[in-house]
């Protein structure tokens, strides 16, 4: 008996050589692959038409308030009346979009914006990755738990209570004048002064929004698995080897995906921020894009040269986007989406 199974094994070792031979031919066909059947679009329906009835709604209301506005932008090629309205406004060409490169105070507002963005791109964007990785080294849950809901509480405050709250600390009435005077020193008004207007945004930006932009850093952080750490660990890894090869690699394409919808925020800062204190420091160091385009469309009327402004700003944002994801490609990174 054990014979004959030997020899049944014997043959199929010879047989499974011999195909394999015959695969290692020059010429030889592999067996074909049978094809999938594509699914028709009534199939496909059947399938997702949950899914697709859901996102319905979200669609329709990305239509009405974001698509649907983009026909304005008329207004930027037009000599635009909201009297006469978009059909009875003359044409003007590219008229508008020479008055917005022309204009200093235009161009005084897009340094603004870009020194405040490079600013907090380098002092503010590092911020929810180091509280990210200190939360996530804290081994009992209950304080991790309580110093994140501490730390973005202020994400719930509108920016008037923020503004409001430094004014009431930093101000020249505030907490830190009045104790330094208390003690025979001069105070100081950090709220009106321009040299340090910078300065205080980035601090504002940081205690308002820095705490919940660190829940999607732990969210990455969720999904490594603690046996890389334990295995680097039994290896005689230290923390800080780590955190280097195991922590920040995972978080790699968060920050690459967040830092490109950064830059394709390059000209967007807190409009609401700025326009709060902009009497206050004066508009030659806080005009930026957005307060500019509000003046002179809402403020003083100039509704084409504001749409021009505003046009101008959406394409070099979408230029910066594209521009940054393609350089993410190349680094072999995913972007904000696949190619």
């Amino acid at each position: 008996m054990s014979t004959s199974l030997e020899q049944a094994s014997a043959e199929v070792d010879r047989a499974e050589e011999e195909l394999a031979s015959q695969r290692r031919r020059p010429g030889a066909r592999s067996a074909p692959v049978p094809q999938q059947r594509r699914r028709t679009l009534r199939t496909r329906w059947r399938r997702d038409r949950s899914l697709v009835l859901m996102t319905l709604p979200a669609v329709a209301l990305l239509a009405v308030f974001a698509y649907v506005p983009m026909l304005g932008n008329i207004a930027a090629f037009q000599q635009y009346s909201p009297y006469a309205g978009f059909l009875q406004s003359p044409l003007v060409g590219f008229s508008n979009f020479a008055r917005v490169f022309t204009n200093p105070a235009f161009l005084n507002s897009v340094v603004n914006t870009l020194t405040i963005t490079v600013f907090q791109l380098v002092f503010y964007f590092p911020v929810p990755i180091v509280l990210a990785l200190l939360l996530n080294s804290v081994i009992s849950p209950r304080v991790r738990v309580l110093v994140q809901s501490v730390v973005y509480l202020p994400h719930f405050f509108s920016w008037v209570l923020v503004v409001t709250v430094f004014q009431q600390i930093l101000g020249g009435a505030g907490l830190v004048s009045q104790t330094l005077r208390a003690h025979g020193y001069s105070g100081f008004d950090l709220m009106t002064n321009p040299d340090t207007f910078l300065l205080l945004i980035t601090m504002q930006s940081i205690w308002k929004d820095a705490g919940w932009g660190i829940i999607i850093f732990l969210a990455a952080l969720s999904t490594v698995d603690p046996a890389l750490h334990e295995a680097a660990a039994s290896d005689g890894a230290g923390r800080w080897r780590r955190m280097w090869h195991i922590t920040l690699p995972a978080l790699r394409p968060v920050v690459v995906l967040l830092l490109i919808l950064r830059l394709g925020d390059a000209l967007t800062v807190g409009f609401e921020q700025l326009i709060l204190q902009r009497e206050a420091v004066g508009a030659e160091v806080s005009e930026v894009v957005d307060t500019f385009v509000y003046y002179q469309g809402v403020v003083y009327g100039d509704w084409s040269f504001a749409a021009a402004a505003g046009l101008v700003k959406g394409l070099v944002s979408l230029a910066l986007v594209m521009g940054a994801n393609k350089l993410a490609h190349v680094f072999g990174e995913s972007g904000v989406y696949q190619r």
